[in-house]
């Protein structure tokens, strides 16, 4: 699902599960928001081409969130509102509401002012 106002430049958003991008949020290019780990993590099920133990984890991107170019945000993540991801981040985990993380895997910054 995505809100109203959202600015989506040249990024790519797997969804098997579900994503949710809220009112206001800006991705910058070559952003890839993914909630699925794609292929099984076990061999013989990747092998045989039988992937059924394939994870996913649904995604929140919430309002007024800005995330930056080049980003990349996994399975599960949650943005605070107001949040701003650094360029070329990746994001694992939640971040909370106000403050700004940035690098691989992503950390804070310091709190939006």
């Amino acid at each position: 699902m995505i809100g109203d106002n959202v600015g989506i430049s040249n990024s790519t958003i797997v969804s098997s599960c579900r994503v949710v991008i809220s009112d206001n949020v800006l991705i910058g290019g070559g952003c890839r928001i993914w909630d699925t780990n794609f292929h099984s993590l076990i061999p013989l099920e990747r092998e045989f081409c039988n992937e059924k133990h394939i994870k996913s984890k649904c995604v929140l991107i919430k309002k007024n969130s800005f995330i930056g170019g080049g980003s990349i945000i996994l399975p599960g993540v949650i943005i605070g509102k107001n949040s701003v991801i650094g360029a070329g981040s990746v994001v694992r985990g939640v971040i909370p509401d106000n403050q700004i993380w940035a690098g691989n895997p992503a950390v804070k910054i310091r709190d939006v002012n």
